[in-house]
């Protein structure tokens, strides 16, 4: 791989604009730099969860991941280019189902929390579900790449299951949510 950046800083952005690939300047709080920043922003929280000592398998599908974020940063700073297609969400989708019928099955939520990498993985996990909304954001007033919105759906629902696998391999009991207002009424306050 040749050097792409000799010189870090530019000056270039020093107005609040920044280049897209292929050299288009756009406004820094565009609704196309937000949805950018939120994913990369998602990929470091990933790498957050990947600097904690977890199973190989969660490890290497997280690895994998951050590769596909970084496609899909890639893609929604080009105009026009897809990087991102159906089969990628099929992929998280068939590793969802594989994580999911190790775990018990789930009957109440649960609080996002536990050992560092659990409470890494769900602020993983609620990064993507933002970085979603800033892509339907962006759908709605440019072209989006549909498989992205589902990627990323489908990228949030593996976070939760990563969240209780990990809970699982370090041997955590999950914390159940308790309403506080089911709880009043049954004690009749």
């Amino acid at each position: 791989m040749s050097h792409r950046l000799t010189k870090i800083y530019t000056r270039t952005g020093d107005a609040g604009q920044t280049g897209l690939t292929g050299g288009e300047r756009v406004e820094k709080d565009s609704a196309r730099v937000e949805a950018i920043g939120d994913v990369d922003e998602l990929n470091s929280a990933i790498g957050l969860v990947l600097a904690h000592d977890i199973p190989l398998e969660v490890r290497d599908c997280l690895t994998q991941i951050q590769h596909n974020l970084f496609n899909l940063g890639g893609e929604l700073s080009m105009r026009d280019h897809t990087l991102i297609v159906a089969s990628d969400a099929e992929d998280l989708e068939r590793v969802l189902d594989r994580f999911n019928a190790e775990l018990p099955p789930l009957k109440e939520f649960i609080l996002p929390g536990g050992s560092a990498a659990v409470a890494s993985c769900h602020l993983a996990r609620a990064i993507c579900r933002r970085t979603e909304r800033r892509v339907i954001a962006l759908a709605k007033v440019e072209t989006v790449n549909p498989p992205v919105r589902v990627y990323l759906n489908r990228l949030s629902d593996l976070l939760f299951v990563l969240c209780r696998v990990l809970a699982l391999a370090d041997g955590e009991q999950e914390i159940y949510w308790q309403s506080a207002r089911a709880d009043k009424v049954s004690r009749g306050d």
